[in-house]
């Protein structure tokens, strides 16, 4: 995609190299984000993809600023109301999206780790990267010859805060752009948050003028580590068929 296409990517405040202040982690300050960045880029109607927590920023970026935008792809992403899951809580959830615990790992236990990790079904271009070391670069070793995640858990915590108070469906309506949702999918097994995800796709279907829904069947949530062909293929082809004119 990126031999026909300007390819732009962003590290979100806390990821990457970006700066990790340990405020701002709610939808508004990190849609401005993505805002100041397209303008000191001097990027015009762009197409933003955004992979899971950035899918939603995307889709609050394009309900808020809909005249700045061609075109939303949602990897994953986007479609993401933790609130209306049954029975489920601001508590609850706090501790279920809580990230794991990594204090006194080294860095050799955690790509021993993570190289026991089942990666599903993947594509060729999956098979020629080493998937240990791109995780690997979300976190750094520290002198004491442990590692550390370089976005905090304390912040991590602050974004699921955010997601609770995040209403996807409440946005619809406001987004003008055409839509590609990508949700990935291992199997058919119909569990609810497979429900709450499927009743949000006909809410977006409703209230979204150009709405489409392509699942990447036999996919797990990190899927453009795993299938990178298979995501970038099916947003060519939406650009080539004119999906997003």
């Amino acid at each position: 995609m990126a031999e026909t296409n300007s390819v732009k990517a962003i590290d979100q405040r806390g990821h990457g190299l970006s700066s990790k202040p340990n405020q701002g982690y709610d939808f508004e300050t990190v849609t401005n984000d993505l805002h100041f960045f397209l303008e000191t880029n001097q990027i015009d109607n762009p197409l933003l993809v955004g992979h899971s927590w950035g899918g939603s920023v995307a889709l609050n970026f394009a309900a808020h600023h809909p005249e700045m935008i061609g075109g939303l792809c949602l990897v994953d992403g986007g479609l993401i109301e933790i609130s209306s899951i049954p029975g489920n809580s601001l508590e609850k959830a706090l501790v279920d999206m809580a990230p794991p615990l990594f204090s006194n790992l080294t860095q050799k236990f955690l790509k021993q780790r993570i190289a026991k990790r089942d990666w599903g079904e993947r594509d060729s271009l999956s098979l020629q990267n080493d998937l240990t070391n791109i995780v690997m670069a979300n976190f750094q070793e520290i002198p004491d010859g442990t590692i550390t995640p370089r976005f905090e858990r304390s912040n991590h915590l602050k974004v699921v805060e955010a997601f609770w108070n995040h209403r996807p469906s409440s946005l619809f309506s406001s987004v003008k752009c055409p839509v590609l949702n990508m949700p990935a999918r291992l199997n058919d097994d119909e569990t609810s948050r497979q429900t709450l995800r499927k009743n949000l796709i006909v809410q977006a279907e409703k209230n979204i003028d150009k709405f489409e829904t392509v699942w990447l069947e036999h996919s797990i949530h990190d899927v453009p580590l795993q299938k990178p062909m298979l995501v970038a293929s099916t947003i060519s082809s939406h650009l080539k068929e004119g999906f997003f004119n």
